[in-house]
């Protein structure tokens, strides 16, 4: 299954975007350079009181249709 690695750093406040309907969509750069885009709800499980921050692995399909989204230690 591909995948691609990337960093986040969404305070809470712009986290709060999604809830609020106005963003629905996280675009990142890959470590790989790639970019990257899946809709925000999938953020939702790793959202603390400071927002969203790690690193991260998205896997997707052969289509790069979203598949499943870790946080990475």
């Amino acid at each position: 299954m591909p995948n691609s690695l990337f960093y986040l750093n969404i305070s809470a406040q712009e986290y709060l975007r999604v809830y609020q309907g106005s963003a629905r969509q996280v675009v990142v750069r890959g470590t790989d350079g790639t970019t990257l885009s899946f809709p925000a709800q999938h953020l939702r499980r790793f959202v603390s009181h400071d927002g969203v921050q790690g690193r991260f692995m998205l896997n997707y399909d052969a289509e790069h249709k979203f598949v499943s989204l870790q946080k990475l230690g």
